[in-house]
């Protein structure tokens, strides 16, 4: 998912709200999504939160509050937030923004089903792991 497409809309303007907390995008097929920080939170491409396969992904608690602190270019292909909780390590292509604008409503829905089955609530801390040193966590 976090590849490129060929012809894939890419963006034509970004724009940080800190204060509502949402990444807005505009796209050159004319879509505009307002991703909140958490959902991106949430669902951060990187290996912190996806892992190294399937099955492996680690449920994100406690994110409703995160802010992005900083958005950095990555080639003409991406950018790489980093969050207030010390998460920077995930790579936002243009296709995945556009994968999470697009489909906010069903990722919402995958993401309180998933805390439900793991009896988790939303804003619990994340729990620590044992020998990890990882800030993100």
């Amino acid at each position: 998912m976090a590849g490129l497409q060929s012809g894939a809309p890419a963006p034509q303007a970004i724009t940080v709200h800190s204060q509502s907390r949402v990444l807005e995008v505009s796209f050159s097929d004319g879509s505009e999504f307002r991703i909140p920080f958490e959902l991106m939170r949430v669902y951060s491409p990187s290996a912190d939160v996806q892992g190294h396969g399937p099955g492996q992904e680690v449920l994100q608690t406690g994110k409703r509050d995160v802010l992005l602190t900083a958005l950095e270019p990555v080639g003409n292909y991406a950018v790489q937030p980093t969050f207030s909780d010390g998460h920077d390590t995930g790579i936002f292509s243009w296709d995945y923004l556009y994968f999470l604008g697009s489909r906010q409503e069903q990722l919402w829905a995958d993401y309180t089903a998933r805390l439900s089955a793991a009896g988790v609530e939303r804003d619990a801390p994340m729990p620590l792991k044992a020998g990890s040193s990882c800030a993100s966590h």
